[in-house]
């Protein structure tokens, strides 16, 4: 490393190709008693590898020494370019005024290509500072002489950061030509920690332009091309914050944005970047419904910026500021004013969340009646309705829809909503992933609440249900992306499996699993973040809910009860012999806490000995009906019963309730999801599948006795029940039943699992089959259990199954008594063998038990769901 100038000052592109080497070499440069030049250039190596990867204050220990010893050598270029790497360290450190007197410096010391490096990092400062237009300056002068020099690496950097500045400004077009013009010379370099910050700009580009799981994907790769490399950059943290905010993934998002700052303060790393973290988490906080948390970060982001002169960055977290304070307070004219304020602030420098700022606006004038304040803020939010990314259309018709419900005009708020949630409709198709077209609704959910509030107000009973539908279990209206054939999911999936059996078994001997806990957590990511990559599939618009089909098939016979909250209080919809009709019941609130306690209850009549219990559950159960149903009860007729609650009701006991404990009752997660049940036709040839997996208390007794009534089915038991054998013999039969236990994760509802010889069945792999059975009947515990997410989306393993091919699903929603279960399955299956449906042969089957509690108990835990 000593031999030569040229040989030293290789070590400086080193630090972006191979960081771990270029800090050793410089180490043994200063080892090796060198000449002042020498030595400045090793300090400076050692500054950026420190600024960037490491301690703040070491970096700019060695950033000093390395200009003295430039000084000393009397080096005007190496005097200015250690300036500028000097500069940027002091801004990230929060010392604004300093770096930007260091840049002074070295554009006044350096000549030509130096100037021209000092200019590029000038603008990446301020970038950081939010001073776009002076960014913008300084790389439009640096690159023609970086050019003209044949730097390719530096050319690079200067067209990457003008994307980047192109992007804040919200100039996706001019930032996707400089990124792939970049991309081209990145090809032609070894600079590996460059490429990976390339990578990692696109992701944010495919961001900026709606395509989230293109975002993710490249911003997984970024994270792998570092993590090889061993260099931890919280740039991209912050953007894959970002990103999981906008998929509708805000506690993810907190939860990585809180650990980036724990690993950013024991490093002692870059101020700068501390800052947008807070600001990140903020956001997060506010989006997962913690104002208080939102509060708390904002307002210390708020200082921070504010202390880094960084005015751009310190608007923008006065944003989230006054949105979490809004939350947690009254509004007030103060805050109308704040609002106005950071618009106006935000407009001035271009910013994309301008409009946002405008909507707060706007929306607090007119909780507060002002009208005029709030048509003029609304006014300016909408004019965002028409172009720009997804989310940022959304915002304009909002606001428009507002501005509508302000002049009181009903039509122009439904339109506003109808355009609005066609924009996100859209945006959904994009994403390959359920979880994600879940979540995304709740971005949906003003739109969709003012639509229903309007059509309460003066559309009558039949448009309320047309909304109602219009956002009710979305995620259902098309089959999911079936995943790719990736050979990493695959063995990830299989691997998954392995370690989740070897924990399981280690945990029935009593012996600890952390270090197999570990690994099934990291499997779990891994799988998961290759599933959110998968793009959605055009869509289909042939099928819009259409209220005059919904009640031919129903006929006169059959009731739906569709469930609509609306102001939190439960609206009951009645259809059938061709209308609709509406009444009203309890507060959602009321009815959710008395669901909580039939759980309990349910829980505790599975044991013996808790026939006492009995009369408190079916208390509970006619004050659920009175909340669920009101008047509604009366009007049932004699027929089937059809039920569709809304997210938040998906554990209601609904043969529990005395209107519907004699009934034949079905519940489906939305009108236009039973419709499609009904219509779904039966494979050919009537196969049956029985599985019976490991560790049940009876053993599946029903299994056996099950075989013999149906002749010669698929019996998978015993190590013929692992889940590829069991995935193959699902996959197209017209009946499954499978008796193995159930877990389900309300912290990850996709990795709900059926237990197999090999390990769990999770919902990802039923996602492969390629139709899933017609009917399906699980006799485990928990197998009904949902995460409501997104606006009023389930999440679990019936409505993994519904969109893929089934028809019907008999599940149980609590945990049940393995022995009573067994008559409850046989009577079961006796009435299908007879002909019945899943709801009809369940009510028989019910109604064929004996009559003690547990066996009650065990009947009114089972719900059909769909309608075959």
């Amino acid at each position: 490393m000593t031999a030569g100038s040229d040989s030293v000052l290789e070590l400086l592109p080193k630090v972006f190709a191979a960081p771990g080497e270029a800090l050793a070499g410089a180490e043994e440069v200063l080892g090796a008693d060198p000449s002042p030049l020498h030595a400045s250039v090793a300090h400076q190596v050692i500054g950026i590898w420190q600024r960037d990867f490491g301690d703040l204050r070491l970096a700019l220990d060695h950033l000093r020494r390395a200009r003295d010893l430039a000084a000393r050598a009397e080096s005007a270029d190496r005097e200015a370019d250690v300036l500028g790497t000097l500069g940027v360290a002091l801004v990230h450190a929060g010392r604004t005024r300093q770096g930007l007197d260091a840049f002074e410096r070295g554009v006044e010391r350096g000549t030509g290509h130096t100037r021209a490096r000092v200019l590029y990092r000038r603008a990446y400062v301020w970038w950081v500072l939010g001073r776009h237009r002076e960014a913008l300056e300084d790389v439009r002068r640096a690159i023609p002489v970086l050019r003209q020099a044949d730097d390719v690496i530096w050319t690079a950097r200067a067209l990457t950061l003008r994307a980047t500045v192109h992007l804040a400004l919200g100039a996706v077009e001019r930032a996707d030509a400089d990124f792939t013009a970049a991309e081209v010379l990145w090809d032609t370099t070894g600079q590996e920690h460059d490429k990976a910050d390339a990578v990692e700009s696109r992701g944010l580009a495919a961001y900026r332009s709606g395509d989230i799981p293109a975002a993710l994907r490249l911003l997984d790769e970024a994270e792998e091309r570092y993590a090889k490399l061993g260099t931890p950059t919280f740039m991209l943290d912050i953007r894959r914050c970002e990103v999981l905010m906008a998929a509708g993934l805000a506690l993810e998002a907190l939860a990585e944005a809180d650990a980036a700052i724990g690993v950013l303060d024991e490093i002692g790393g870059q101020s700068t970047r501390k800052a947008e973290l807070l600001l990140v988490a903020a956001r997060a906080a506010r989006l997962a419904g913690d104002p208080h948390t939102a509060i708390a970060r904002a307002a210390l982001a708020v200082r921070l910026f504010a202390g880094q002169r960084r005015t751009w960055w310190e608007t923008h977290a006065r944003l989230v500021l006054i949105e979490a304070r809004l939350v947690t307070g009254r509004a007030s004219g103060r805050m109308v004013a704040d609002a106005a304020a950071v618009a106006e602030r935000l407009a001035s420098f271009g910013a994309p969340a301008a409009p946002e700022a405008s909507l707060l606006a706007g929306r607090i004038a007119l909780a507060l009646g002002w009208r005029a304040d709030a048509e003029r803020h609304l006014g300016i939010a909408a004019r965002s309705r028409h172009a720009g990314p997804p989310l940022a259309r959304m915002t304009g018709w909002a606001a428009q829809a507002l501005r509508a419900r302000a002049a009181g005009s009903g039509r122009g708020v439904l339109e506003a909503c109808r355009r609005g949630l066609d924009v996100l409709d859209d945006h959904r198709t994009t994403l390959g992933a359920s979880e994600l077209r879940a979540r995304a609704t709740a971005q949906g959910a003003e739109l969709a609440a003012l639509a229903q509030r309007v059509s309460l107000d003066s559309g009558g009973p039949r448009r309320l249900l047309v909304w109602s539908e219009r956002w009710r279990a979305t995620v259902l209206t098309a089959p999911p992306t079936r995943p790719p054939a990736d050979p990493a999911l695959q063995s990830g999936l299989t691997a998954f499996r392995e370690i989740a059996a070897r924990a399981e078994a280690a945990r029935m001997e009593g012996r600890p699993v952390p270090a197999l806990e570990r690994e099934q957590r990291r499997l779990e990511r891994e799988i998961r973040s290759r599933t959110l990559h998968m793009r959605g599939e055009a869509p289909d618009d042939g099928d819009r809910f259409d209220p005059a089909r919904l009640l031919t098939q129903l006929g006169d016979d059959i009731r739906l009860v569709e469930l609509v909250v609306v102001d939190g209080r439960v609206q009951v919809l009645l259809c059938g012999q061709g209308r609709v009709r509406r009444y009203e019941g309890g507060l959602l609130a009321d009815a959710e806490t008395e669901a909580e306690h039939v759980q309990a209850g349910l829980r505790r009549l599975a044991h013996p000995g808790a026939e006492g219990r009995l009369p408190v559950v079916e208390a509970a159960g006619r004050r659920l009906e009175e909340l669920l149903l009101g008047p509604a009860a009366e009007h049932l007729g004699n027929g089937p019963v059809v039920v569709v609650p809304p997210g938040r009701l998906h554990r209601v006991p609904w043969a529990l309730l005395p209107s519907l404990r004699e009934r034949v009752v079905s519940v489906s997660p939305s009108a236009s999801s039973w419709l499609r049940a009904r219509q779904t036709e039966p494979p050919p040839g009537g196969r049956q599948v029985l599985v019976r997996g490991p560790g049940l208390a009876t053993g599946g007794a029903e299994v056996p006795e099950l075989a013999g009534r149906y002749g010669t089915p698929t019996l998978l038991e015993d190590d013929d029940a692992s889940v590829p054998r069991v995935l193959e013999g699902l996959d197209g039969a017209a009946l499954a039943h499978i008796a193995a236990h159930g877990t389900f994760r309300a912290d990850s509802p996709l990795f709900s699992a059926l237990r197999m010889a090999d390990g769990p069945l999770i919902v990802h792999d039923f996602e492969r089959l390629d139709r899933s059975p017609y009917r399906i009947i699980l006799s485990c515990c928990d197998t009904a259990r949902f995460a409501s997410v997104g606006a009023d989306e389930l999440l679990g393993l019936v409505t993994a199954l519904l969109p893929l091919g089934t028809a019907g699903v008999v599940a149980c929603s609590a945990p049940v008594n393995d022995a009573a279960v067994v008559p409850l399955m046989v009577a079961l299956h006796k009435g299908l063998g007879a002909g019945l449906s899943l709801a009809e042969a369940l009510r028989d089957a019910r109604a064929a038990l004996p009559g003690d509690a547990v066996h009650q108990a065990t009947g009114w835990a089972f719900s059909a769901f769909g309608a075959a």
